[in-house]
């Protein structure tokens, strides 16, 4: 996880380079989309619910410019990307997590050659609460201690009250009602190898089909904690402080999830089916492009994830042979 979450931070460290507040702002540096002839076709995306409304975004302003364009997004979880690219049924697989190994074997016996993916954006991993929860900020052996069965956080004894992480007069005996994820999500995956240290789910996590219903879960239940993607909050929820290996609190915001401070962060990753001997047609190119421009990157911002830099920018776009 360290690993991890230092190429994250050494990545995106522009994000915040002279900017104490760290808003989501779009590099500058980014090219503008200029649309180009030839684009036309239907593009069918399926994956990760968390992408979901930022795929909409992204097809809504590239058929700004392609009208003719047809774009179909289904949002099941981020396990239903891998089989629909192998089976040829999706153009682009999001996936708020990487692909496993055994996914990636399973597309190179089908085609002879790897998936590749692009770092569409940045999220952080919100743990939400009821807004008039008083709790605050949370270790990761405390959420570990909350959501899971197996503690491989360090925690001796679960934690099924409020009133165990500190909280005082009514809420002090108040149970802890959890709000997760199903496994066909990368959400799921990710909070079960970063929060919960690769432990398994306790059994009364009560599992949701998507990061909006995860929210709905706990805006409808005082004594309510979930995770999701942290795009996903509403004015009836609040997203927790969680400690880092400093022990200080730090936010889901862009400061702390590009510093690495933040320790749930991640990348939010398309992936597709790029033969390397054959270049990408246009309409899949084109689409990368605008996901690289400044208005594409805008779009990241809207949904509530933090934009990428243009050095992200330019990685992925040789990857598929569309550096200019």
């Amino acid at each position: 996880m360290k690993l991890r979450i230092t190429a994250l931070a050494m990545a995106c460290a522009a994000l915040v380079a002279g900017n104490a507040a760290a808003q989501a702002r779009v590099d500058p540096n980014l090219p503008g989309y200029k649309p180009v002839s030839g684009v036309s076709g239907n593009l069918v995306s399926i994956g990760s619910d968390t992408l979901n409304n930022l795929m909409t975004l992204w097809s809504e302003g590239f058929r700004r410019h392609y009208p003719s364009v047809a774009i179909q997004i289904q949002g099941a979880g981020s396990g239903t990307a891998p089989p629909a690219l192998v089976q040829g049924t999706a153009q682009f697989g999001p996936m708020s997590r990487p692909m496993r190994g055994t996914e990636i074997q399973q597309f190179e016996a089908r085609y002879g050659y790897a998936p590749t993916a692009i770092r569409g954006a940045i999220d952080a991993l919100g743990v939400f609460v009821h807004k008039d929860n008083p709790v605050t900020c949370l270790s990761l052996r405390e959420i570990d201690a909350i959501f899971s069965s197996t503690r491989a956080g360090g925690a001796n004894a679960p934690i099924t009250t409020w009133g165990q992480v500190g909280l005082t007069g009514e809420w002090a005996n108040r149970p802890i009602a959890k709000y997760g994820r199903n496994s066909a999500s990368g959400t799921y995956g990710y909070f079960k190898e970063v929060a919960l240290s690769g432990g398994d789910f306790a059994a009364d996590v009560r599992e949701q089909p998507g990061s909006s219903t995860v929210i709905q879960g706990v805006a409808a239940d005082i004594s309510g904690i979930g995770y999701s993607g942290v795009g996903y909050g509403t004015a009836d929820v609040k997203a927790i402080q969680v400690r880092g290996a400093d022990g200080k609190c730090y936010n889901a915001n862009a400061t702390d999830a590009a510093s690495g401070n933040y320790p749930i962060a991640r990348f939010l990753y398309i992936y597709v089916n790029r033969n390397p001997n054959q270049p990408l047609e246009p309409l899949r190119a084109e689409f990368i492009r605008y996901v690289y421009s400044q208005q594409g990157q805008q779009d990241v911002a809207k949904a509530g994830f933090f934009p990428l830099v243009k050095a992200i920018a330019d990685q992925d776009l040789k990857a598929f042979g569309l550096a200019k």
